[in-house]
C-alpha cells in the first residue's frame, strides 16, 4: 500500500508498483472451470490470494467478469471455458424500451452481493496490505452490453432524449454499485470506460458525453477511481480525463509510453501498457526486455505502475510468462532506477 500511495504522489517508492489484473487466472490455481470459479465467492478470495503471493502482485484484483452488471439488469451471462465472461443477446431490443427501465439494487442482484462478499473477505484477510481494487463499467459505456454497439451509436447520435435517460439510469446504478464495494473494503474504483476513448469516439463528442458523465458520476464514489480505456488510446483526451477527478489513467500498448507519461505528469498516474494480447507468445526473456524497456519509459518520478493495457490478462498467458514479469519488474524497477 505504502509504495503505491508513494507512487500516485507522483514520488518514487522502493520500485515500481505492479498491478498484474489477473481475474481468470485464478481458477487455474484452483483447478476449477471459470464458471464454476465466479460461482462462489470463497473461490475468489482463494485464487486472489494465491496469485499475489505467487506473482509478488502489489494489488488484489476484485473483479469478476463485465457482465455480472448487466446480469442484474436481467441479462443473460455466457461463459467460456478458455476465456472471460460475456454478455448474451442485449435486452434493450428497442429504443423505447429505456423508458420503461428501472435501475437495479445491488442488495438485489446475487451476482454483484457475491463480488462484496469476496472483497468483505479479502479485506479481513490481508486488511491495509495492499490495494483491493473493485471494478464499475461506466454509465457510457455499459450501453454497449445493455443494448449492442449499433444501437448505441444510434442512441448516442439521434436519440437525445432517451439517451439522457437511459444515462441518468446508468449512473444511479454505477454510483451505488461502487460504493457497495467500497463499503465491502476496495480500496478503490476502476471505472472502465473504453467507449470514451478516442479509438471509438472522437475527442468532440467525448467532450459532450463521456466526459460529463464521469465527472458527475466520479464525484458521487466515495473513493478513489482510475479511469481505464481497455486499450483503447487515451493520450489526446489526457488533460481532459486528468480534470473528471480520477487518479490513474489506465493506458493503451497503441501509444507511445514515453509520450503518455509525459503528458500524464504531475496530473494522474498512469497504469499500463504491457500488450496482453502479444503476452501470450512471449518467451522468458521477451517479458523481460519488454518490462525493463517500459520502466525505463515511465517509471523516472514516479507516476507509473506497471501493468497490462486491458485491464485483464488473457487466460492463455503462461504461469512462466507471468513470473518473468514480476522478476523483471523486481530485477529493473527499483529505484532509484538503473
Amino acid at each position: 500500500m505504502e509504495r503505491v500511495l508513494t507512487t500516485l504522489g507522483h514520488q518514487e517508492p522502493d520500485r515500481v508498483p505492479l498491478f498484474l489484473l489477473l481475474s481468470l487466472h485464478g481458477a487455474k490455481e484452483l483447478g476449477l472451470s471459470i464458471k464454476e470459479y465466479f460461482s462462489k465467492a470463497d473461490h475468489v478470495v482463494e485464487g486472489q490470494i494465491r496469485l499475489r503471493k505467487k506473482y509478488n502482485n502489489d494489488c488484489i484484483y476484485a473483479f469478476f467478469h463485465a457482465p455480472i452488471e448487466t446480469e442484474a439488469w436481467g441479462g443473460e451471462v455466457i461463459f467460456h471455458d478458455d476465456g472471460p465472461p460475456n454478455s448474451g443477446t442485449p435486452f434493450i431490443t428497442d429504443i423505447s424500451k429505456i423508458h420503461t427501465l428501472k435501475a437495479p439494487r445491488v442488495k438485489e442482484s446475487s451476482g454483484l452481493l457475491r463480488v462484496c462478499e469476496a472483497i468483505s473477505k479479502i479485506k479481513s484477510r490481508i486488511g491495509n496490505d495492499a490495494p483491493i481494487v473493485g471494478v464499475a463499467i461506466s454509465p457510457f459505456s455499459l450501453p454497449v452490453m445493455q443494448m449492442g454497439f449499433d444501437k448505441y451509436f444510434d442512441l448516442m447520435y439521434l436519440h437525445p432524449n432517451e439517451f439522457n435517460i437511459l444515462m441518468q439510469l446508468n449512473e444511479e446504478f454505477c454510483i451505488e454499485w461502487s460504493n457497495a464495494q467500497l463499503a465491502a473494503g476496495a480500496t478503490a474504483i476502476c471505472y472502465f470506460d473504453p467507449v470514451s476513448s478516442p479509438t471509438i469516439i472522437p475527442r468532440e463528442k467525448y467532450l459532450e458525453t463521456g466526459y460529463i458523465i464521469a465527472k458527475r458520476t466520479i464525484s458521487q464514489i466515495q473513493g478513489p477511481t482510475a479511469t481505464h480505456f481497455a486499450s483503447g488510446r487515451s493520450l489526446e483526451i489526457m488533460d481532459d480525463v486528468a480534470t473528471t477527478g480520477t487518479a490513474i489513467v489506465g493506458v493503451s500498448a497503441l501509444e507511445e509510453l514515453a509520450m503518455l507519461k509525459e503528458k500524464a505528469k504531475g496530473k494522474v498516474t498512469i497504469l499500463g501498457n504491457l500488450n496482453g494480447v502479444e503476452m501470450r507468445t512471449w518467451s522468458q526473456e521477451k517479458a523481460e526486455q519488454v518490462v525493463k524497456e517500459a520502466i525505463e519509459k515511465a517509471g523516472k518520478g514516479g507516476g507509473f505502475i506497471l501493468s497490462d493495457n486491458h485491464g485483464e490478462i488473457p487466460f492463455q498467458v503462461k504461469d512462466d510468462t507471468l513470473m518473468a514479469i514480476s522478476d523483471a519488474t523486481r530485477k529493473w524497477g527499483e529505484y532509484p532506477l538503473k
